[in-house]
């Protein structure tokens, strides 16, 4: 463990044993590649906090059975539905855009009966809202 002075106090880090980066003391895994200060390798979750997020503008590909024939379902895509009047983002510019909602749902379509079928888009996705 290294030690580093600073104005008003000290500040300890230590080495991470696999990237060599240094890690603030109050914290008992590296910040770069997850592993754990006593040497262990980083948990199978880990993701660091620059790593790019998933892409959740593409709905996710499900094994999913027709409700009517048993069919396979397969994906149509994502659809963004418009709620509220369409003339007042027109009359307000962008302002109006803020009285706009608009939901966002995966598509999915049978391709023996033509159901369809619509999933809220941000379930299954991290940072989702459960219910």
């Amino acid at each position: 463990m290294r030690s580093a002075r600073l104005k008003g106090g000290s500040v300890n880090t230590w080495i991470c044993s696999n990237c060599r980066e240094k890690v603030d003391s109050d914290f008992d895994a590296c910040w770069n590649c997850g592993t754990h200060r006593d040497g262990s390798p980083a948990r199978a979750d880990f993701v660091r906090d620059d790593a790019p997020a998933p892409d959740v503008t593409r709905p996710v590909s499900r094994d999913l059975r027709c409700l009517r024939c048993n069919g396979t379902m397969h994906v149509v895509g994502r659809k963004q539905f418009h709620e509220g009047s369409r003339a007042l983002p027109f009359l307000l510019g962008e302002l109006g855009e803020l009285f706009v909602n608009r939901e966002s749902f995966d598509v999915f379509a049978c391709g023996n009966c033509g159901k369809v079928e619509l999933f809220v888009a941000a379930v299954g996705y991290p940072g989702a809202i459960e219910s």
